[in-house]
């Protein structure tokens, strides 16, 4: 005997599968077409949906895109989040941060790009949520940092730095192709490397007085 109860669950678990598929979907459209390059039309026909089944799961195009790049960061939060408390050992930690960054993109390309690009198209309310979760993920990375390279510590070199390492995390998917080169582990590792056992050094020459080169005298 099914129970209404039970029914209920299982449609919940249906509606959130569709719903993740549409936004997966609308993703790309966005990536491909642009956010105003893309209607609801052709979300619809992209998710094999009639316009009016989409409008029951989202209102209109800024629902979806705010969805898309809510979904995508609340992920990439959870995952950072999980990879931070994995380890006590300072340089482990790093490692597993930007492992675990890395392995969150993995098939969500898309999701990036409409991240870097369109979140600034947002109402104000709505992109400060998404900040948030952004500001979020800068302030692990951040802090694992300075526990890794303690030369820095929390200093002025500290939020530099932090961004640096996620340039080279966030932009690998314009040229890092599966299977071609360097793994997502081996590029981690990479990453860690240059920040763990480069940062220090080169915020010593930026604290370092720099000696201006001596006049040649004429004889």
């Amino acid at each position: 005997m099914v129970t209404v109860e039970a029914v209920a669950r299982t449609r919940a678990r249906d509606y959130d599968s569709k719903r993740l598929s549409i936004l997966h979907r609308s993703a790309e459209l966005f990536a491909q077409h642009g956010y105003t390059g893309a209607s609801i039309t052709m979300i619809a026909e992209a998710c094999g949906v009639s316009k009016a089944l989409l409008y029951h799961y989202y209102s209109d195009k800024e629902a979806v895109l705010f969805d898309i790049l809510s979904n995508h960061l609340q992920e990439l939060v959870t995952e950072v989040e999980k990879a931070s408390q994995s380890t006590n050992d300072p340089q482990k930690r790093l490692h597993a941060l930007a492992a675990a960054l890395l392995e969150a993109y993995r098939d969500a390309d898309a999701e990036h790009q409409v991240q870097i690009a369109n979140l600034k198209l947002l109402p104000e309310e709505r992109r400060e949520t998404l900040l948030a979760l952004e500001r979020t993920l800068v302030k692990i990375f951040a802090e694992a940092i300075a526990d890794a390279v303690p030369e820095i510590g929390r200093g002025p070199l500290l939020k530099p730095i932090t961004m640096s390492m996620f340039g080279m995390l966030n932009w690998h998917y314009l040229w890092f192709r599966e299977g071609k080169g360097l793994t997502r582990a081996q590029y981690a590792r990479l990453v860690t490397q240059l920040i763990a056992t480069g940062a220090g050094p080169a915020a010593a020459t930026l604290a370092a007085p720099s000696v201006p080169p001596r006049k040649k005298v004429a004889k």
